[in-house]
């Protein structure tokens, strides 16, 4: 009796730590945009993990480098999921690389604004958050009225441009282009970029980066997202967000999911949750990110800095994924002929 006990003992043990490894060995690997890792950690990863009792690896990086991994992994994916542009969301599933979203098992799908449930018409993609982008810059030292001011005399040698390739790069050319005129061609503005290219101090791939340059008074002024605008704001030195003229820019950065990576049901948990009132409440709480869940409410306060509310998102100039998708080539290959020389 004592040898049979003592094997049900042994047993059930053993079934415990099977189950426990288990629960170690459920991870989601999700690929996200590096910057308020910090405050994604707090509000998302951290709670999350405890929800689901698994693991989330975070990779980060720009956009390019993103992709990147995602197409060399295609055979066997090593990204379950991703928040990553229109524009690139569009990119990636026109090459097969995405799945196809079942938005019956994301339970707060229906919150979302109308434009973030299906940006690309694909069923590909869910949007998270909308941004503006305008230009940041020292308002101690200029005013910013125009996006032409971005090539003018009194800033050459003090102004950072963002890289073609990055999700700031074809916004940033429809800006100055309706400054130039309006003509929706963007080779005359690559050009004139490519005329200016001594006085730009970098053209730059990361947030990131444009906020330590803006810090260390390398550069007073330059396109950004509004995600980006918290980091201006708690600087010491007085930046300001402009109103140009001709308008704000935006877009959306959406969700995807990779095709056929296996892990499937977490991605879909971790995406819905992402999606809750309460996630996307405490995101904007932190001024980290813009909500595209329409039960949001913020404060006046906090409204002031995000992309916030139907009339906002409304009235922003927001370029189709599809028209970056199709010119980005013929764009990349001239700016790399007159302005990376």
């Amino acid at each position: 009796m004592k040898t049979t006990l003592s094997r049900l003992a042994l047993g059930c043990a053993a079934a415990a730590l099977a189950t426990a490894a288990q629960a170690q060995d459920k991870t989601l690997t999700i690929s996200v945009y590096s910057f308020a890792q910090d405050q994604y950690k707090e509000a998302l990863y951290d709670p999350f993990e405890e929800i689901c009792g698994c693991d989330v690896v975070v990779e980060t990086g720009n956009s390019v480098e993103r992709m990147a991994k995602i197409e060399a992994n295609a055979a066997d994916p090593v990204i379950d999921m991703a928040v990553i542009s229109t524009q690139d969301a569009l990119a990636l599933a026109q090459k097969g690389l995405l799945a196809e979203l079942d938005t019956a098992k994301l339970s707060n799908f229906d919150k979302l604004y109308d434009s973030a449930k299906d940006p690309n018409g694909d069923g590909m993609a869910v949007g998270y958050t909308y941004y503006a982008s305008s230009i940041v810059y020292r308002s101690d030292l200029l005013e910013i009225e125009s996006w032409g001011d971005l090539l003018s005399d009194e800033l050459a040698g003090q102004v950072a441009l963002p890289n073609i390739t990055g999700t700031q790069g074809p916004l940033t050319l429809m800006m100055l282009d309706r400054a130039m005129g309006g003509s929706g061609d963007y080779a005359p503005v690559i050009s004139t970029i490519g005329e200016h290219a001594d006085d730009i101090v970098t053209f730059y791939s990361r947030s990131s980066e444009l906020v330590q340059l803006m810090n260390q008074q390398e550069v007073i002024a330059a396109p950004v997202g509004k995600f980006a605008w918290g980091s201006f704001k708690e600087a010491a030195l007085p930046f300001a967000w402009a109103d140009p003229v001709e308008g704000q820019a935006g877009g959306m950065n959406v969700m995807i999911m990779t095709k056929d990576n296996g892990n499937e049901e977490l991605a879909y948990q971790f995406m819905d949750y992402w999606l809750s009132t309460e996630v996307q409440t405490k995101v904007a709480e932190m001024q980290v990110d813009s909500p595209a869940n329409k039960e949001v409410v913020v404060s006046d306060e906090i409204a002031e800095n995000l992309t916030y509310g139907a009339d906002v998102i409304d009235n922003l100039n927001i370029m189709p994924a599809a028209d970056i998708v199709e010119q980005r080539e013929a764009w990349v290959e001239q700016w790399n002929t007159e302005v990376i020389q």
